[in-house]
């Protein structure tokens, strides 16, 4: 039976309403104002999925979101069954992040980090779409799609060489598959993919443990190694500069908070209201890949 793809969401539904942020400003009359609050300043720069829309990679809580439960990280690692219907998805999904090329908005960071007015970028994306366009001196809190980490022995192998063998052990298993223009996905790299029980996963060739993608599922907190360090870079920065999140869970927004309490100011730009709207300095609803753009135009002027 051909496998059926579904269009993979993710997130809640949300309230279209909250779309564009009624009390936000926009961008003409905000570009004055965060230039007011970043100029002459050490920025440190939090990243969401909005950063990375405009690359094809669907973002998670914005008004085109669809709604769907992501694999848990205990779901995961509770039976072989789910790993084999995890594996099954991730291994379409992939394909699509990695092919995907930076946005107006990474590559302003980029180019705002090589005049040295940015000190670093915090991202929660895997997509490694911030290093594509040049950015060096980035936290990926999250981690990336590009390695696969042993749950045991913590072995890392780059996703290339496991895609490789996943390919090997499950010929033809993708026949028949819808044509990939049609196939939405979700920004985890997961494709709806149905009929994924007859999948064989690849475990770990140095002890045979349980291979996973060196990402933080839901339910699994991030590595305290990268808290720290973006906690180091919001200590060390001038302003916090947030774009494309919607600071809906604590991953991101601790770092605001800390800005907060440490008498950063803090710059938001998103489109919609976020969960950090009341610590911003500065809240713009805008475009974000335009806004940074001109932004980076007046900041190197």
């Amino acid at each position: 039976m051909p496998l059926r793809v579904l269009r993979a969401g993710y997130g809640a539904p949300v309230d279209e309403s909250l779309f564009p942020d009624p009390h936000a400003l926009n961008a003409q009359e905000g570009l004055p104002r965060v230039l007011e609050v970043l100029r002459g300043k050490r920025i440190a720069v939090l990243t969401g999925a909005g950063v990375s829309t405009p690359s094809g990679i669907p973002d998670y809580r914005g008004p085109g979101a669809k709604p769907r439960s992501p694999m848990t990280y205990q779901e995961f690692m509770g039976s072989v069954a789910s790993r084999r219907h995890y594996w099954a998805r991730n291994q379409y999904g992939w394909h699509f992040v990695a092919r995907a090329q930076p946005s107006a908005a990474h590559e302003a960071l980029a180019r705002l980090e090589a005049a040295g007015l940015v000190d670093g970028i915090i991202t929660q994306n895997i997509d490694r779409l911030h290093q594509k366009a040049g950015s060096v001196a980035v936290v990926d809190l999250h981690g990336t799609y590009a390695w696969v980490l042993c749950t045991s022995c913590s072995s890392r192998f780059p996703r290339e060489q496991v895609s490789r063998y996943l390919d090997e052990l499950n010929p033809g298993f993708y026949d028949g598959m819808a044509s990939a223009d049609d196939i939405e996905y979700a920004p985890d790299a997961d494709a709806t993919v149905e009929h994924t029980g007859g999948f064989r996963v690849w475990d770990c060739p140095v002890c045979q443990g349980v291979l996973k993608p060196d990402v933080v599922f839901f339910g699994e907190n991030a590595p305290s190694h990268r808290v720290a360090l973006a906690r180091r870079l919001v200590a060390r920065s001038e302003a916090l500069l947030v774009a494309g999140s919607s600071l809906t869970v604590n991953s991101g927004r601790r770092f605001v908070r800390q800005a907060d309490r440490e008498g950063i100011p803090v710059v938001i730009v998103n489109h919609g209201v976020t969960g950090g709207d009341s610590m911003a300095t500065v809240k713009v609803d805008a475009p974000v890949g335009e806004f940074l753009a001109d932004l980076g135009e007046h900041l190197t002027a």
